[in-house]
């Protein structure tokens, strides 16, 4: 029997893509096994969500473990387990903020978000071998950093799928992934205490393969909406009109031009029906009837030549020095590191305290952070909130809200009953201001600003869009932010004491209201981008035009 080399090859990059290998002139080829399930928005938003779950917990999970298994596993004296400790967090966070904004600019770059996501399962899967059964600090150092390697790929690609896959309402959807972020931040330390307490050094990376596993099942089932449009047709009752930004339904799009005729064209450009006539540029009459969209138009006309020039896109020169010059883009990442620097400061100096001040356990000093969890699971309510009003004032408020409840957790001292219900109280009081009503406006804004631009200036980001890079920037933020914290708050525990640190921790959180003025308001409405950066081969062209940022119609003859 002989192997069909280009066959072979051919299902290997149908498999990565997700696209046809077979294609034929009446169709895509065969449909994939529940085609409508795998690509649905729901369980989309879940694998991502499981995705991000797995990384925060598998990294949380061997925190408790790694100081044994240097000292056991590896041999390292205990004056150096310390200092190995650190290497081995910096190797993690120095790969994560560089490799984020890598791996979003190779997101951007590829036509499916589903191939770097397998690529992550490879890097995700080596780290976990490395780290359970490497004996030598080279295979430790190496198994480290191929989980910030894919750490970086799942928060890069991972959330600008995400975003592809909404469309609108990406504050609701960025508050899932909000608890799915605080769930695995906050139980993994204590799970993986516990697991090793009771079963061993090998029963927690039992533990890492079995979520692994289950990651690895949902990443390669995932389905990509783009994707699954070479079968599943368009919902013809809700054609959405592409602008490759923000866009309107065809009937919304008619009911407006007929109750308000050339309204929108003299809104959007105050020429007269004359003048643009003149330059080539149809009036909303002969939009109506057909002419602008080149229905009665030779196709050599010089009218529709210039009205064709007229109506393309215009991407920038620059589009990621664009995203970087975006005042509301600018502070969300800076509202980014402050928030991962309050959140990952109480992960470090939380477990130490409440140990020397209680008297707890590493299991108790574990179930403390439930207090900051439970209310995590709001979140969606102010993602909602977010898509509605905008993420400026939610995040103002949370903040604010932060600042007096951490200038007094330094009244938190002695070993009694009102202070330790008083800890809970305003741990549980800071998961709601800061992890809830802080951090999912702030995920959420990184879109609201990308699309407020593409609706000032369509087709400005290009065919592939920025959402790659811009969330793979947000991935590096969370980073810087979560290693400020940490060193900050050990120091300041470590030195002036508990007091100091909570009212500079409050200083710092100050800062955050500040900066979250500089968020935006109301996002724009229907914004669409499943369709706006569809890179599949049966994509068509000449759908939609925009002038002055309004849509209109152009039928297909």
């Amino acid at each position: 029997m002989t192997l069909n080399t280009p066959t072979i090859f051919g299902s290997i990059r149908s498999f990565l893509s997700g696209y046809s290998s077979s294609p034929t002139s009446s169709g895509p080829g065969a449909e994939p096994y529940l085609l409508k399930q795998r690509s649905s928005t729901v369980f989309i938003v879940f694998t991502v969500c499981i995705a991000i779950f797995t990384d925060i917990l598998y990294y949380g999970l061997i925190v408790p473990v790694i100081p044994f298994s240097l000292h056991i596993q590896v041999g390292i004296p205990e004056d150096q387990v310390q200092q190995w400790t650190a290497i081995l967090l910096a190797c993690y966070n120095v790969t994560l903020f560089i490799g984020s904004p890598i791996a979003g600019l190779y997101a951007d770059h590829t036509a499916s978000r589903r191939l770097p996501l397998l690529f992550g399962l490879l890097a995700l899967l080596g780290s976990t071998f490395l780290l359970c059964f490497g004996t030598n600090m080279t295979l430790l150092i190496l198994g480290r950093l191929l989980q910030g390697l894919s750490a970086a790929i799942v928060w890069s690609v991972g959330l600008a799928l995400l975003v592809d896959t909404i469309g609108k309402d990406i504050g609701y959807a960025m508050g899932w992934v909000s608890i799915a972020m605080s769930v695995g931040l906050l139980i993994s330390p204590v799970i993986g205490g516990a697991v090793y307490a009771a079963a061993g050094y090998y029963a927690v990376y039992f533990v890492a393969f079995a979520v692994v596993a289950v990651d690895i099942v949902l990443r390669m089932v995932l389905i990509e909406k783009k994707v699954a449009r070479q079968w599943l047709p368009e919902d013809s009752s809700s054609t959405p009109v592409v602008s490759t930004g923000v866009t309107r339904d065809v009937s919304e799009s008619r009911t407006e031009k007929s109750d308000g005729g050339d309204t929108h064209a003299s809104a959007a450009d105050p020429t007269t029906g004359a003048d643009r006539v003149a330059a080539g540029r149809p009036t909303a009459g002969q939009q109506e009837e057909g002419v602008g969209s080149g229905a009665d138009v030779p196709e050599s006309s010089p009218a529709r030549a210039a009205a064709e020039t007229a109506l393309a896109p215009t991407p920038a020169t620059h589009p990621y020095l664009e995203l970087l010059k975006s005042r509301r883009t600018l502070a969300a990442l800076l509202g980014v590191i402050i928030e991962a620097g309050v959140m990952f400061a109480f992960d470090t100096v939380v477990p130490l305290f409440v140990k020397n001040t209680f008297h707890w356990s590493s299991t108790a000093a574990g179930l403390v952070f439930i207090c900051v969890m439970v209310p995590g699971f709001a979140s969606p309510l102010v993602g909602m909130l977010s898509d509605k009003y905008g993420a400026k004032w939610p995040s103002v408020v949370g903040f604010a809200a932060t600042v007096p409840l951490l200038v007094c957790l330094r009244f938190v001292t002695d070993n009694t009953l009102q202070h330790k219900v008083l800890l809970c109280a305003l741990l549980a009081l800071m998961g709601l201001t800061l992890l809830t009503l802080a951090n999912t406006p702030l995920m959420a804004e990184i879109t609201y600003s990308i699309n407020a631009k593409e609706a000032e200036r369509p087709g400005m980001w290009g065919a592939k869009g920025v959402y790659g890079i811009a969330y793979g920037l947000y991935a590096t933020a969370f980073a810087l932010g979560g290693t400020i914290g940490s060193i900050m708050a050990g120091y300041l525990v470590a030195g002036p004491g508990w007091g100091t640190a909570t009212w500079s921790l409050a200083l710092w959180c100050a800062f955050g209201v500040v900066v979250s003025c500089g968020l935006g308001g109301r996002p724009p409405k229907k914004i669409d981008n499943t369709t706006c950066f569809d890179a599949s081969p049966t994509a068509t062209e000449g759908d939609s035009r925009v002038i002055g940022g309004t849509s209109s119609v152009s039928e297909v003859v």
